[in-house]
């Protein structure tokens, strides 16, 4: 399992999600409008959650059907920008 950043995120980009990741699997570019979370990076704590004022974190399989859109575009902005950020 890991963790999707979904649609609230967009044109917020608060940050504090990414501030407490142990890992620092969470990761954007100063052109993005929103946050991502690295699935093969994502170790699955959760401290990221209760951190974002908008509520747009959610566990994969827990992600509202209507953003499910979400968990694809996370996944694909790694295949992307990968490079950036491994």
């Amino acid at each position: 399992m890991t963790y999707v950043i979904t649609e609230p995120c967009i044109g917020v980009k608060d940050g504090s999600c990414a501030d407490v990741c142990p890992v620092e699997c969470i990761h954007t570019l100063p052109e993005d409008d929103m946050y991502f979370i690295d699935p093969d990076e994502c170790i699955d704590c959760g401290v990221c959650v209760p951190e974002c004022p908008v509520d747009a974190i959610f566990p994969e399989e827990e992600v509202p059907g209507k953003w499910d859109r979400f968990t694809i575009l996370n996944a694909e902005y790694f295949e992307v920008h990968a490079d950036q950020f491994r």
